[in-house]
Parts: structure tokens; C-alpha cells; sequence
């Protein structure tokens, strides 16, 4: 059940924009379907497809009210008005290695070479709540709020990622706990809830950008995004290379499937190509607030092509990049902090030997306009 919680401001949405974009077409995973075996049967169907030729779909009917969701970008907005030197005192040590739970201050990055114009975003990272990390040390507003937000997060693992790792299994042919088992949440491993901040740029600034987060994948398993309705983020199709715009959907999470997936399944399912944009010019003049969940299998999971699948067999997705290569397939943990260590890399990002580094032998990354 919900905690008890202390009051809070009020969170207001912006309007959504009235431009005519090229909108991603996406499906949708009902999750109200899913306690039938004829409902996981479909739905699972439903995911693989998604996953295949998108890599992106949307999840409504997960069972957490939009008033808790509110409740959280409502801290996520009190916490980014806390004075900077406040959330600076919560940056992590060692943040430039690859360490990312706490504050990642703005202007790390150089997005604009010529003009030396420095990024925007704000993160602020919170580990799982399975004893193995230390939650004492937040701001005051967070600690304030710590049985709610321990227990939003928990919600996400049983009500939209437990869901997901049965249907995932289902799809490839595997018992239905076999994702389960990769993924628990009383085991050790890197997921995170996060509040993201994209203060808005000078209409002079947004003419000089091309995006304000160049093309990644995430590095993880699912990343969950709540819907907030500054539309920025674009999808790139895996079967035509075309950028599309992703709507904001009520009552609905916005999914993608990252590296870990792609790894696990030989290639079966690909690791999901996004960028944040520059907004449509009737929300240039807002920031954009981001409520996120990154998942990924638990930290000694060896992250080798699943041999047990019959589908993967079939198909001949037998292996993944480390494994052609003849190189050690990393752990979980191995594999987090080589990427992370590489997306906290200071200066200026658009340079070709920084977009094109082996982050571990057997996988370089590449860059994605």
C-alpha cells in the first residue's frame, strides 16, 4: 500500500505543442490483459514485435496512479530549485570513472563546438532500496520523502518490469521466470530511479543546436519514461534509419530496450537509438522535466547470448558482439561502468575518436546523427 506522505506542492504540466510533427508510430502494451495466459500469450506477441521494429512502445494499465506519478515530478521539480551549491554538495566522487547515483550538474558537455555553448541537463540519480547502497546521504527534501519514493520504485519492478521480463521470456520461448531471475531487486545491481532537468536555451542558443543530446542507447535492459509533455525526444527506426517524434501519451509510460537486451539475445532484439531534440517553437520557452527508471540485470550477470531459447536458436542469434570477437563477455557491472565512465567523459562529445571508443574489447560505439 501507498505510505503516508507529507504535502507538496502543486505540479502543473505544460500544454502540449500544436505543431504537426512526424509522429513515431508506436504500439501499446496493455498490461490489464496480462493475468490470462491468452493475454500474456498476445501481449507477448505484441512486445516482441515492438521490439523488433521499434525498440520503443508505450505501457498503460500498470496499476500506479497518476497521482503518485505527479507526486514525483513534483519533487523532481522542488529539488532542481534547490540552490546549486546544495545539489553540488551530493555529487558523487569519482563521477568522471563511470559513478553516477547522486548530482550530475549541467555543463559538463560542450554541444556547440564553435559557439562553446555547454549543455543544459541535470540528473539526479537514486540507487535501488535492497540494502546494498546507502541512502542517508540525499538533500533533506529527498529524505523527507524516502518511504515514497522507495516505494514508487518498488512498484516499478512489480508492476511494469516483472510484467515485461514474463512476457520477454514468453517470446523467446523461455520459462516464464527466466528474465525474473536476472533482474531481482533484493539482488545487487546498477537500476536507478532518476530526476532529469533540460533548462530551456535562448531562442539565439536553440538556432545554433542541432540537438540538445545527440543519438545513444542506454546501456541497461528497459529504461521507463513517464509522460511529460515537452516533445524532444525522437526514436530512430531500426528497419529505415528515420527519426521520428514520440508523443506524449496520458496515462501511459513510454518504454525502450537498451544494450543489455541486445547482448542477452545476440541481437534479437536491438538496443533502441535516441536523441533529445530542440523542442518545437511553441515550448522553447519551458524546461523540460524528466521522471525516469533505467533497469538492468543484476550485477554478476554474465551478459551472454541466452543459448536456452529455442526462438534465438531458430532464428541464428547464437551470438553477440563479444562473443563473434573472441573477446570476454563482461558482467553486468563490468559493462555499466565501462559506459558510464565513457558518457561522463568531460569536453566536447561530437568528437569522432570519443563517439567511435571501445568501451570494452569486442565493442566500439559508434555515432548516430
Amino acid at each position: 500500500m501507498p505510505v503516508a506522505v507529507p504535502q507538496l506542492g502543486s505540479y502543473k504540466y505544460v500544454p502540449e505543442t500544436k505543431e504537426n510533427l512526424d509522429w513515431a508510430d508506436l504500439v501499446t502494451i496493455d498490461l490489464s490483459l496480462y493475468h490470462t495466459p491468452e493475454g500474456k500469450k498476445q501481449l507477448a506477441d505484441t512486445l516482441i514485435h515492438a521490439l523488433r521494429e521499434k525498440g520503443f512502445f508505450y505501457v498503460k494499465n500498470f496499476n500506479i496512479s497518476q497521482e503518485r506519478v505527479d507526486r514525483q515530478f513534483g519533487l523532481g521539480k522542488e529539488f532542481y530549485e534547490l540552490p546549486l551549491e546544495e545539489k553540488r554538495k551530493y555529487t558523487p566522487e569519482g563521477l568522471d570513472q563511470g559513478q553516477f547515483n547522486g548530482y550530475v550538474p549541467a555543463g559538463r558537455r560542450v554541444i556547440d563546438k564553435e559557439s562553446g555553448l555547454r549543455d543544459h541537463v541535470e540528473v539526479y540519480n537514486m540507487p535501488k532500496f535492497n540494502g546494498d547502497f546507502n541512502h542517508d546521504n540525499h538533500p533533506q527534501l529527498i529524505l523527507d520523502n524516502l518511504p515514497e519514493i522507495e516505494e514508487f520504485a518498488r512498484s516499478l519492478h512489480t508492476e511494469v518490469l516483472d510484467p515485461l521480463h514474463v512476457l520477454l521470456a514468453i517470446a523467446l520461448e523461455l520459462p516464464e521466470d527466466y528474465f525474473l531471475n536476472l533482474h531481482k531487486y533484493e539482488v545487487k545491481s546498477e537500476d536507478h530511479l532518476r530526476y532529469m532537468k533540460y533548462s530551456k536555451y535562448t531562442p539565439e542558443e536553440n538556432k545554433k543546436l542541432r540537438n540538445w543530446a545527440e543519438g545513444h542507447t542506454d546501456l541497461g535492459s528497459f529504461t521507463l519514461l513517464f509522460r511529460q509533455p515537452v516533445a524532444a525526444l525522437q526514436i530512430r527506426y531500426h528497419s529505415t534509419n528515420e527519426w521520428k517524434w514520440v508523443k506524449p501519451q496520458d496515462a501511459t509510460l513510454t518504454v525502450n530496450s537498451c544494450d543489455a537486451l541486445q547482448f542477452l539475445t545476440g541481437g534479437y532484439v536491438k538496443s533502441t537509438v535516441h536523441r533529445v531534440t530542440v523542442p518545437p517553437a511553441d515550448q522553447q520557452h519551458v524546461d523540460r522535466l524528466g521522471l525516469l527508471y533505467f533497469s538492468r540485470p543484476n550485477n554478476h550477470v554474465r551478459l551472454a547470448t541466452v543459448k536456452e531459447s529455442p526462438v534465438l536458436q531458430r532464428e541464428g542469434y547464437t551470438q553477440n558482439d563479444f562473443e563473434t570477437s573472441g573477446n570476454p563477455v563482461p558482467t553486468m557491472e563490468e559493462w555499466t561502468f565501462a559506459k558510464q565512465k565513457w558518457q561522463r567523459t568531460r569536453g566536447y562529445t561530437q568528437d569522432p575518436k570519443h563517439q567511435n571508443a571501445t568501451i570494452l574489447p569486442g565493442f566500439k560505439e559508434r555515432a548516430y546523427a
